[in-house]
């Protein structure tokens, strides 16, 4: 088969399980949920970078948490986790020359940190205030195309996210989907090639 020339990856959510940091924060997984959907709403209707501090901060209140749990988040930040087979699909990928990336929706320092975690370089690393945009925003995916050098007709993206499906899909990308908390599909967008419970479910074919 051919392989695409870069594979591109939501960090927070398709290789890492960020989900357990987040609900450690509040406290319990309900709260936890709840205030990272509030988080997620608040980040896909901005577009132009907001401080993502700012914005899980806001979510916590809109979603009546108390004051102490972004502090919690921040702090805990360093204890995500790749999902267990995450390191070794990187690995794999880089040992057939294709090019791995990741565009995430934080801010330099945490998205910096966080792509540490998953033990494996990445050939670029892009964050949306490097980007000066949010995904799903168009110029989020632009930016770490540019950043790989390549075109979006020579790459596929991973996404975590429901929002990342059709984002991805109209930036030019063939996408698919490692849906690991069984998220709902966002109403009208277009299916992704694959969807799978795993990073191995959802990459079959590609390796």
């Amino acid at each position: 088969m051919t392989y695409p020339k870069a594979v591109v990856f939501d960090l927070l959510t398709a290789l890492l399980d960020s989900w357990k940091v987040w609900d450690a924060a509040a406290g319990n997984s309900t709260d936890g949920r709840r205030w990272r959907a509030r988080y997620l709403e608040l980040t896909y209707g901005c577009g132009i970078y907001r401080p993502y501090e700012d914005l899980v901060t806001q979510a916590a209140a809109d979603t009546g948490l108390l004051p102490d749990a972004p502090a919690a988040l921040l702090e805990n930040w360093d204890n995500l986790k790749p999902w267990p087979e995450a390191p070794d699909i990187l690995a794999k990928l880089r040992a057939r020359g294709i090019l791995i990336g990741v565009i995430t929706n934080c801010s330099i320092e945490l998205g910096r940190r966080a792509a540490d975690r998953c033990g494996v370089p990445f050939d670029a690393v892009l964050t949306s205030e490097e980007a000066g945009y949010y995904k799903p925003y168009p110029k989020a995916y632009a930016a770490i195309l540019s950043a790989l050098g390549v075109d979006a007709s020579d790459t596929l993206f991973v996404a975590g996210s429901s929002a990342d499906v059709p984002g991805a899909t109209e930036a030019g990308m063939q996408v698919v989907w490692h849906n690991r908390v069984k998220l709902a599909a966002r109403l009208g967008s277009a299916p992704p090639l694959h969807e799978g419970l795993t990073l191995d479910e959802a990459l079959q074919g590609f390796l």
